[in-house]
């Protein structure tokens, strides 16, 4: 995938728990500078190809920033950094090996349909925040 000028990140697009990882990302998104994209379009699937390689379709949120996909954890706190603000110190956690730290992130990626329930169909963005996502 090409460089992109702004932060991209795909997310299972039926997931609930990652539905509404979205809205708060949108809401806190003060310089609106996050485009996403679902896991599940041509251009996720990529995303998923270029962060892990061919052949493996992983269910994990990835972040496409300044030409570097991040996974699992990584791309949670990258994300949280970008947004700035008292969200920013929460990427201190940057310095928990990531083995453990992706070890937490996989055991609520492994039960979050469970707990927090999946959709039948996939999330429209509202007219407004149409611009914000990437489909193709």
């Amino acid at each position: 995938m090409d460089a992109l000028p702004y932060p991209v990140l795909f997310f299972d697009d039926v997931c609930n728990l990652c539905d509404s990882s979205v809205q708060f990302i949108i809401k806190h998104d003060k310089k609106k500078q996050f485009m996403f994209a679902p896991l599940q379009s041509p251009l996720g699937l990529l995303a998923q190809k270029e962060a892990y390689g061919p052949g493996r379709e992983i269910a994990s949120v990835i972040l496409l920033y300044n030409n570097t996909y991040y996974t699992r954890s990584a791309a949670a706190l990258h994300t949280l950094r970008l947004l700035g603000g008292a969200w920013a110190v929460l990427y201190a956690a940057i310095i928990i090996p990531s083995f453990i730290r992706d070890a937490v992130y996989n055991f609520i990626a492994r039960n979050r349909y469970k707990w927090f329930g999946k959709k039948n169909t996939c999330m429209i963005p509202s007219p407004g925040l149409k611009a914000r996502f990437l489909n193709n």
